[in-house]
């Protein structure tokens, strides 16, 4: 199949949240700008994006409920307003985070949205007081929201066999998804057996191309967190699925510009990231009502094997793409604590009589 020079998936999504941010920009004071060049080098186009939705509720929140910048659109707020804010705006803001309306519907934020929101408002503070363009950082004196741990949501083995069966012969499927099982099975298959085979991100699944896939050294090169090229390797049951999948995908037309896709729609363009959490919703609903099982927890999943089976933290954030193993020992810190505990099985001091 010739492969068609084609800008790279990751780059086309830079550039749209490039744009997205602008256009957020846009309705923002003018003085926000300096903010965003500012961290532009050391952020990625995604943070900035998230920071400008995040900053954008700051200031209409404090549009809506402030008296003062009521009288102003949001565009004309000066700099000297943050310097005029106080601690305890911030945490009235945070707490109305809990609960408000927008465009008719509710909206609440747990414990870690009121976090992430928070820590952007830190981050925006911090960038102008430390830039000696503002006096006072309201920010940095409120303590982020306690987090509570969260349980790991994964598959057991017998589930993933189960999952994998489930998606190999859609004996539970509804009519009407069997009509589309029959022409994506090879794909999903393949899509899932790769998901749960290597650990890799959603993202980083949509993202691949065909010539990201290795069958020399049974490895695929994936674009991590941070922009960088990682290659990760497969073992056998996921070059079967991926050598089924292509055998079929070599007689299928891309839409122009898709070319190059490895995972296509039934429209014939690359699968998108929701595509791929439907797909996992569908199948994994059929295995278990007990868990929400999506991409990120079949993520879960493999890590959790794979540390099972090779004691190494270290193995683990490597192969997951965990900058930071404190990362990694967090998210699986149940399991090592499991292991500590049976240490007790290993020493008597005394013998039982």
């Amino acid at each position: 199949m010739a492969v068609i020079k084609q800008n790279n998936y990751h780059d086309e999504q830079i550039k749209e949240n490039i744009q997205k941010m602008r256009a957020v920009l846009d309705q923002l004071p003018l003085f926000c700008k300096t903010f965003f060049r500012g961290i532009e080098s050391y952020t990625s186009a995604r943070t900035r994006l998230a920071y400008a939705y995040d900053i954008r509720l700051f200031f209409e929140y404090l549009h809506e409920q402030n008296a003062i910048c009521a009288k102003m659109e949001i565009k004309e707020f000066p700099l000297s307003l943050l310097d005029e804010l106080t601690r305890l705006d911030i945490e009235e803001y945070l707490e109305y985070m809990s609960l408000y309306q927008k465009d008719g519907k509710d909206i609440s934020n747990s414990e870690r949205g009121k976090a992430r929101k928070l820590a952007a408002l830190r981050t925006f503070y911090n960038y102008f007081y430390q830039s000696e363009l503002i006096k006072n950082n309201p920010a940095a004196l409120v303590p982020l929201p306690k987090l509570h741990d969260k349980e790991i949501i994964r598959l057991e083995p017998n589930e993933v066999a189960i999952l994998l069966d489930q998606v190999e012969d859609g004996t539970k499927l509804t009519p009407k998804e069997l009509e589309y099982h029959k022409k994506t099975k090879l794909r999903d298959v393949a899509l899932l057996t790769l998901l749960l085979g290597t650990g890799i991100r959603v993202s980083e699944c949509v993202g691949l191309d065909l010539q990201d896939v290795n069958f020399d050294v049974c490895g695929i090169k994936v674009r991590r967190k941070g922009g960088y090229e990682a290659v990760v390797y497969f073992g056998e049951e996921v070059e079967t699925a991926l050598l089924d999948y292509l055998e079929e995908r070599e007689h299928i037309i891309p839409v122009q510009g898709n070319e190059n896709a490895l995972f296509l729609s039934l429209q014939n363009r690359r699968m998108s990231v929701r595509a791929v959490e439907n797909l996992v919703k569908k199948y994994a609903s059929r295995v278990t009502t007990l868990k929400k099982i999506t991409p990120h927890k079949l993520r879960s999943t493999y890590g959790t094997t794979l540390y099972r089976e090779s004691n190494d933290i270290y193995l683990v954030a490597d192969v997951l793409g965990h900058k930071d193993v404190n990362t990694t020992r967090k998210h699986y810190a149940a399991q090592e604590d499991e292991r500590r505990r049976s240490a007790t099985k290993y020493v008597r001091l005394r013998e039982k009589n």
